[in-house]
């Protein structure tokens, strides 16, 4: 029987004052329910090391659960094909995917869904946890906003869970699990998950009035849903005989590669990281969740940290005596300009446009939450009510008004606005005009691509996923 009795996921306590970096397991915690069947440790009475899983290799634990058919059309050959002539490229991924693995696993042995479903990242973000689609859609699973908030994923000003490692994961799950039940087979399931349970209906429908079979292979779909599962497979038989192809897995251990602990104060991600001891780079791929440089412990929020680094993060906490987090926020009551806005809260204008992303020319609308440094008068954590719902409204400013002219003076700027309105339009402006159009059409273009480069990816048409070739 395959091990499943070991924690995939520990839990400790961040709480008490900031004067002495208190960790207690009495602490009362609101951990996510999502969270709450995973084993509690306290890391002051228990090591993280003991609990090693008595198999040693997770890829065989991964290839023990595999339950789908293979198959062995022109389509899976060919996805195949594609990856075995390029194993630089399944090698980063696949090297990215060790912080993850085990965990996903864990979570899909638990639900007793075949192990192929945890390689469902390779094709929907190659593993980046930081994937944005032109869609929008985020993540390793890579989550469309309304999806997202369907399965209670928030996003907000401080979080976007569609990037976290542990939600995002038990929501895809869900997803996937109620695709399932609704059509019978993973193979319409994953398809379902990649072009929308309506579409898959429809074409099903289509079918039915054509005397045509219902299946995932009998069912016309765009070329982005049809290549889906093929790519799927294809991560399966790589795995499953990796030397076939030429590519050499990673060598991944059979226990948590990271440690998740709850937050129970707010303290800054800069200082999470100095205490744990690790690369920024590190941290962020396991907290890529986390809009700004805070962590607020009235969201429900936790930090994931490397295995071996939960107990240094616990010792250099306890040593640690001055405040650990230096941000706060407020509501702004009035819409204002960037720099009235800092006036008005007290903070430099710098600072606030910086670690609230707004760019220049905007106003910020009445009604926002800002993050601003924390002050004598702005003590204490972030509110609950702060946590869960902020968000930043911005409006354009308003062009400057003209100034009047003085009588009997002469102005340059009216002058020159009469000179354009008297007879016709030089031919120029034709051009010009078309020019413009041009521009803007162009521009349009560019901020429409993604943020994030992801290795021969290409954007879904429907779902709007990072999908690998």
């Amino acid at each position: 029987m395959l091990w499943r009795s070991a924690a995939v996921l520990l839990i400790a306590l961040l709480s008490g004052c900031a004067s002495t970096g208190d960790w207690s397991s009495d602490t009362s915690t609101r951990a996510d329910p999502r969270a709450a069947k995973a084993k509690r440790v306290n890391l002051k009475n228990q090591s993280v090391s003991d609990l090693y899983a008595p198999s040693s290799n997770l890829w065989i634990r991964i290839r023990d659960g595999f339950e789908m058919e293979p198959m062995n059309t022109p389509l899976e050959i060919e996805q195949v094909r594609w990856l075995a002539a390029r194993p630089d490229y399944v090698n980063r991924s696949m090297t990215r995917s060790s912080r993850y693995l085990f965990y996903i696993v864990q979570e899909v042995n638990a639900r007793n869904m075949p192990t192929e479903i945890a390689l469902l990242p390779f094709v929907e973000s190659a593993f980046v946890t930081h994937a944005k689609s032109s869609a929008k859609a985020m993540g390793l699973w890579q989550f469309m906003p309304a999806t997202g908030k369907d399965f209670q994923l928030t996003q907000n000003l401080f979080r976007d869970e569609r990037r976290d490692v542990l939600q995002s994961t038990d929501a895809a799950l869900d997803y996937l699990q109620r695709l399932y039940k609704q059509f019978g087979s993973w193979e319409l399931a994953l398809a379902a998950y990649n072009w929308g349970a309506g579409n898959v209906a429809k074409a099903q429908k289509r079918n039915i009035a054509a005397g045509l079979p219902t299946d995932y292979l009998s069912l016309k779909m765009p070329n982005e849903t049809r290549n889906y599962v093929p790519k799927l497979m294809a991560y399966r038989q790589i795995v499953l005989d990796p030397q076939a192809y030429g590519i050499v897995l990673p060598d991944l251990e059979n226990h948590p590669y990271f440690v998740a602990l709850d937050v129970g104060r707010d303290i800054d991600v800069a200082l999470a990281i100095q205490l744990a001891e690790i690369p920024a780079e590190e941290f962020q791929s396991l907290n890529p969740s986390f809009n700004k440089p805070v962590i607020l412990s009235n969201a429900n929020q936790q930090i994931l940290l490397p295995f071996g680094h939960a107990e240094i993060f616990q010792e250099n906490l306890k040593r640690y005596t001055k405040p650990l987090s230096s941000w706060s926020a407020v509501k702004v009551t009035k819409t204002e300009g960037i720099d009235q806005a800092a006036k008005t809260l007290g903070v430099d204008v710098d600072t606030l446009r910086e670690v609230n992303n707004i760019p220049k020319g905007m106003r910020i609308r009445s009604g926002s939450i800002v993050l601003v440094p924390k002050g004598s008068h702005r003590d204490g954590d972030i509110s609950v009510a702060m946590a869960e719902n902020a968000s930043l409204n911005l409006d354009k400013s308003a062009p400057p008004t003209a100034k009047k002219c003085a009588k009997g003076a002469k102005c340059a700027a009216a002058q020159a606005k009469n000179s354009a309105t008297k007879g016709n339009s030089p031919p120029k402006n034709a051009a010009t005009q078309h020019k413009s159009v041009s521009t803007g059409l162009a521009k349009s273009a560019k901020n429409s691509t993604s943020a994030t480069s992801i290795p021969a990816a290409k954007t879904a048409s429907s779902k709007g996923a990072s999908k690998i070739q």
